[in-house]
């Protein structure tokens, strides 16, 4: 059961607001997306096979090398560079 303190809560720590009018719809939706899952986690899948359902068979492409931009024109986008490479301040 969702209560209206385990959506505070995890509004606050989302960092999040939610106006007061909004919390008991809120509570409510978060209450049956719960119920959903649970539902789902409930259901009976004795003697289910789930692997590979759609019969693929290595759907995934073959790698095409192909030319790319030259470095130059590439690097003329970056506000700062050295040598070949982008370079990026650090941030902490």
């Amino acid at each position: 059961m969702i209560t209206r303190e385990d959506v505070e809560n995890i509004a606050l720590l989302s960092k999040l607001f939610v106006p007061e009018d909004e919390m008991d719809n809120l509570t409510q939706s978060m209450q049956e997306i719960v119920s959903f899952a649970d539902t789902i986690n409930n259901a009976d899948v004795e003697g289910v096979e789930f692997d590979n359902i759609n019969n693929l068979s290595n759907a995934l492409r073959e790698d095409v090398v192909k030319p790319s931009m030259p470095k130059e024109e590439i690097l003329k986008n970056a506000p700062e560079q050295a040598e070949d490479h982008f370079l990026v301040r650090k941030h902490s």
